[in-house]
């Protein structure tokens, strides 16, 4: 047995455990336990510091969770576009491939706690309807395997499946979608990137949402992987009591490149039964993303995303930048706050530079976001990604004259 499966067996997950270890109510814990079960391995233990802190609010169970039964059971409908058990095609080019229902660690704020936990939940005899679906399907180019953990998997039932897929001849990408790096760094082993990089591309989505979770032995795991020429993202959720603030999200993003991880996306929290009490407004994740841009390198800035409800697919949400735009100029703010105005071009030429008068009175809303939107989305009636439609705060009577350019 390895290391890192002795740490899962070693993991906290029986009712007796969390009555022990972390002072919860009996009847609570077993109504816990019943909704979704525990599993917090030694190793990510040892990362809390004091209770309620956001390692525990991670990976402890919490009685807030029994008292948010209307959430979604499936909020991203992953079941229904499941033409075959263990897929889901969401996607033209890319698919979902679930290839066990263990994880070593079981987050609290889990999305698909419906699959994750029992072994019965994915089963293991039904992954050859999922390879014939994936060579029938000629336009899958990228296959995503998840699950649960797919480095659950021992070497050898791993390296079966990427053998399998690699044989299909239209399949061009494997992703990896795995928190070990993060929660149980020991299952990345010499033998088990050895193993993956025969099959190359082969990538990484790995999850981390703290700066305590980076640490020397999470580091040591992230570098083996990207020494073995796998590229290691990562996808974070945005959590209240977690991460909800600008500098520790900073903190978070320029660390992962320290250790060779891009921070990929960001995820607004999906409206999960017994999660409800992770999830923060969409207002406070447009003042982190506006905190970050411009303030730190863009490698660090990830994508902003609302996974949409019922199976809408990731969505991406920006600050308000553009504050105005018709057929002569885009009128725009920098992370200063600052007004400039790119002028559009015309039958493929530049319009010659004229200085024109342009007014934006920002209308302050009251939260600091200044030009977020009065509804928190950054539409205001044209959007983040600019329309013809005036905002409501856009005027054209006093003057902020345009900033010169050059037409060389």
């Amino acid at each position: 047995m390895e290391l890192w499966q002795q740490m899962v067996r070693d993991s906290v997950h029986s009712v007796d455990q969390l009555v022990e270890k972390f002072g919860i109510d009996r009847t609570v814990a077993e109504g816990l336990d019943e909704f979704f079960q525990a599993r917090i391995n030694p190793y990510y233990l040892s990362l809390i510091r004091e209770p309620g802190d956001p390692i525990w609010r991670q990976c402890v169970p919490d009685k807030a969770e029994l008292d948010d039964m209307d959430g979604f059971e499936d909020p991203l409908q992953e079941d229904r576009m499941s033409p075959v058990p263990n897929i889901t095609h969401r996607y033209p080019d890319r698919a979902l491939f679930l290839t066990t229902s263990q994880c070593g660690m079981y987050c609290r704020f889990c999305t698909r706690k419906r699959k994750v936990g029992n072994s019965d939940k994915i089963s293991m005899k039904e992954l050859e309807s999922a390879f014939k679906y994936l060579e029938k399907h000629t336009e899958i180019r990228d296959v995503i395997m998840s699950g649960g953990d797919p480095l659950m998997l021992t070497d050898v039932m791993l390296e079966k499946i990427l053998k399998r897929l690699r044989s299909i001849p239209h399949i061009e990408i494997i992703r990896i979608g795995s928190k070990m790096p993060c929660v149980l760094p020991q299952r990345i082993t010499q033998k088990l990137v050895d193993m993956i990089k025969k099959y190359h591309p082969v990538y990484v989505n790995t999850h981390f949402n703290h700066p305590w979770e980076i640490t020397p032995e999470s580091t040591k795991a992230c570098e083996m992987l990207a020494n073995a020429g796998i590229p290691v993202s990562n996808q974070a959720v945005l959590m209240k009591g977690v991460n909800d603030n600008a500098e520790v999200m900073r903190e978070l993003f320029t660390k992962l490149l320290k250790i060779r991880v891009r921070p990929y996306y960001l995820y607004m929290a999906d409206e999960t039964r017994g999660a409800n009490h992770f999830r923060t407004s969409l207002d406070k994740g447009l003042e982190i993303m506006q905190k970050l841009r411009g303030h730190t390198s863009g490698l660090a800035i990830p994508h902003f995303v609302i996974d949409a409800p019922g199976g809408g697919g990731k969505i991406p949400i920006l600050p308000q930048y553009v504050l105005h735009r018709d057929e002569d100029r885009v009128v725009m703010k920098n992370y200063k706050g600052e007004i400039f105005v790119y002028r559009e071009a015309h039958n493929g030429e530049a319009k010659p530079e004229i200085n024109v008068p342009i007014e934006i009175v920002e209308k302050k809303n009251g939260n600091g976001s200044n030009g977020n939107g009065s509804n928190g989305n950054g539409s205001n009636g044209n959007g983040s990604n600019g329309s013809s439609k005036k905002p409501k705060n856009y005027k054209e009577k006093v003057e902020v004259t345009e900033v010169a350019t050059s037409n060389n």
